[in-house]
């Protein structure tokens, strides 16, 4: 199953480090973001990555290479004109996926979530499956309710299940994005549109999980005991 990572935002939150390096290549213990992504998804089996490139792109580019020391085969989807977002830049690299179902990281989260689990998902009913985590306190309100079944219910829809929040990774079908008009677009409408016609299911993840997003949850995780012992972890088995 081919994996495409989330790498073209500007990350405007974090200028201005962000002025001059894109958010991927941020450092944590050690590693980039998007390194951490790609030790651990060679170590999952994984083999077969595509990264979508905007923002300083070059820089991405040249670290990361073709993927070899990573023991991995990497592709780029490269949006020239403006990041295209979400939505956009996983229909602009759908002529680079080649499996039916496939999987979406965002490259700023930080997660321990075994992302080979994902393969084992049924999809034959369904578009898409998301991974949900409890809400941060920048994000109380939560994305989507996850009703019983597993089933994902909108912000605006009544349930008596409480809301969670979309963690940055996600296993879709083709078929949620190949109708897509090129350009620029966000993913929340595509979600809401599948979770309209029954076709998003999602899971409740408790363990580590933080979304890189500004300068001080930054430095939270460079100064957590958690994220630095996970991440000295990958780097020993690396080693």
């Amino acid at each position: 199953m081919d994996i495409i990572i989330l790498a073209a935002g500007h990350g405007t939150r974090l200028r201005p480090l962000t002025d001059t390096l894109p958010k991927p290549l941020i450092d944590i213990a050690g590693l980039s973001l998007i390194e951490i992504h790609l030790f651990r998804l060679a170590a999952a089996g994984f083999d077969r990555v595509i990264i979508n490139l905007h923002h300083l792109g070059k820089l991405i580019r040249e670290k990361i290479g073709n993927g070899q020391r990573y023991g991995l085969q990497i592709i780029y989807s490269t949006e020239t004109d403006e990041a295209l977002e979400t939505a956009g830049g996983i229909h602009n690299a759908l002529g680079l996926i080649k499996s039916e179902t496939f999987i979406v990281i965002s490259a700023d989260v930080l997660c321990d979530y075994p992302v080979e689990h994902l393969v084992t998902i049924d999809m034959n009913e369904i578009l898409g499956h998301l991974v949900m985590v409890e809400n941060p306190s920048h994000h109380p309100g939560g994305d989507f309710a996850l009703n019983d079944s597993g089933f994902l219910k909108s912000s605006n829809q009544h349930s008596p299940q409480p809301a969670y929040t979309f963690s940055g990774l996600a296993c879709f079908k083709r078929a949620m994005f190949e109708h897509l008009e090129p350009g620029k677009r966000a993913l929340r409408p595509v979600l809401e549109a599948a979770i309209k016609e029954q076709q998003l299911m999602g899971e409740l993840y408790t363990g580590l999980w933080s979304d890189i997003g500004t300068l001080e949850r930054l430095h939270q995780a460079r100064t957590s005991e958690q994220f630095t012992q996970y991440i000295a972890s990958i780097k020993q088995s690396i080693s």
